[in-house]
């Protein structure tokens, strides 16, 4: 009698198990790779690159910030969405411009380039006044 100690040798239903969880493994990493390409590429659908602006460029600044400001002047459908243009005065990193504004607009200088567009100047011939009221039998319109 006595005690016998754990046989040596291999065990079949232990190489078995660890074949089938390395298996396992496997396809798992495969359809985890697949799901973060597909993710990946849903997320940067909508991405765009980050325009580049340097010191005195003119922007235009998104009026999204300025509602409150904006009270009483139109509705908000009709008021301009861009107001400007401003100075960039400073860059801060490239996610963030210090701009020139003047002190009516009472928003913090530096702002975050998603709310700044690149001025664009309008082009010759291009309407830029308003027109004069049409009178129709003595009244404006």
């Amino acid at each position: 009698m006595g005690f016998k100690g754990r046989k040596k040798g291999k065990y079949a239903g232990a190489e078995k198990f660890i074949e089938k969880m390395k298996e396992i493994q496997e396809k798992a990493k495969v359809a985890l790779g697949k799901v973060q390409a597909d993710m990946k590429k849903y997320t940067n659908r909508k991405r765009s690159d980050i325009e580049e602006y340097k010191v005195e460029d003119l922007v235009m600044l998104s009026t999204k910030d300025l509602k409150y400001q904006m009270i009483g002047r139109r509705t908000e459908k009709l008021t301009k969405r861009f107001v400007g243009p401003y100075k960039i005065k400073k860059i801060i990193s490239l996610n963030a411009v210090k701009l020139e504004l003047p002190t009516t607009v009472k928003i913090h200088l530096v702002v975050n380039v998603s709310r700044v567009q690149q001025y664009v100047e309008q082009v010759e011939g291009q309407r830029n006044k308003q027109l004069a009221p049409v009178i129709i039998k003595g009244e404006e319109e």
